[in-house]
């Protein structure tokens, strides 16, 4: 996945000066042929993002924060397997998207009651499915979630800040409160040129359950990158929060959002609360400035 030698096997080499921390090589199948990440020993401090950042990207490493989660579980438990993962540039986002929403839409969306529709407002949730809501292109009550909608457009507005600055944003909430943030986080640094390739460099697992081949999933993180100014911010065991520099202002705009949602990550509708994709519309895509994923 890097482009840039490794420099994790020796980083003073590398002319990086890392505070103390663990190198990561241990998958599923044995140690693997080079550290897959770092990851340092003490909590996260916000004030360590933008040094790592900017040392990190001059030899081919990105920083992202990695959490052990309420179960304690940091890389070394994750369950790697690099060898998994096949590279996200060969896959189409709108393609690896209309695949999952083939596969599972239908199924749990299918029989949904219809939402109220006309006003915009999300169903009583009755069924305790989501429901498609009229305007969310997932269909409206026919019996059926329809067709794939398409990728939603890219957000009219401009971006309010750059890229850099809205993860910077994220980093100082995420890290400065651990008891409310995944029960603690840590910097971490992966051989990476782009965020988005960041689980796929580790071969990270969390996904598993929905997808074998997590560079699918990159493919995706990587259209949102062009679309929405995002970044992988948090990785945990099966959790990822993504920074949003981009957000859709409308909810058009959040509800078309939401069905490419719905097919990267259907946990986050089917096993949270309201079980509304339209309701998830409103309450985790408009206007928001992180989105948080996680997979059974």
């Amino acid at each position: 996945m890097a482009t840039l030698p490794n420099p994790l096997p020796d980083p003073a080499a590398a002319g990086l000066d890392l505070p103390p921390g663990s190198l990561v090589d241990a998958t599923l199948d044995g140690p693997w042929h080079e550290p897959l990440l770092w990851y340092a020993d003490g909590a996260a401090d916000q004030g360590d993002w933008a040094g790592l950042r900017a040392a990190g990207r001059r030899v081919g490493l990105l920083p992202v924060l990695v959490t052990g989660g309420q179960r304690d579980q940091w890389p070394e438990a994750w369950d790697l397997s690099p060898d998994s993962a096949s590279y996200p540039g060969d896959h189409d986002p709108e393609e690896v998207l209309a695949g999952y929403w083939t596969d599972y839409a239908d199924d749990e969306l299918g029989d949904a009651a219809p939402a109220d529709g006309a006003n915009g407002e999300p169903g009583d949730g009755a069924s305790g499915k989501p429901e498609t809501g009229s305007g969310s292109g997932t269909g409206s009550g026919s019996g059926s979630a329809g067709a794939w909608p398409g990728l939603a457009p890219v957000p009219a507005r401009e971006a309010a800040e750059d890229p850099d600055t809205a993860v910077a944003g994220i980093v100082a909430v995420v890290a400065g409160d651990a008891d409310l943030w995944l029960g603690g986080t840590r910097m971490a640094l992966v051989p990476a040129r782009r965020s988005a390739d960041i689980p796929a460099a580790i071969g990270w697992t969390g996904a598993v359950n929905h997808e074998n081949d997590v560079a699918r999933l990159c493919a995706v993180l990587r259209s949102w990158e062009d679309r929405y100014d995002a970044r992988v911010v948090v990785l945990g065991f099966d959790t990822m929060i993504v920074s949003v520099g981009r957000p859709p202002a409308t909810l058009e705009e959040a509800r078309a959002l939401a069905a490419e949602h719905y097919a990267f990550c259907p946990d986050n509708i089917d096993q949270s609360p309201p079980y509304d994709l339209d309701a998830y519309a409103q309450k985790a895509v408009l206007d928001q400035d992180a989105w948080s994923f996680w997979w059974d």
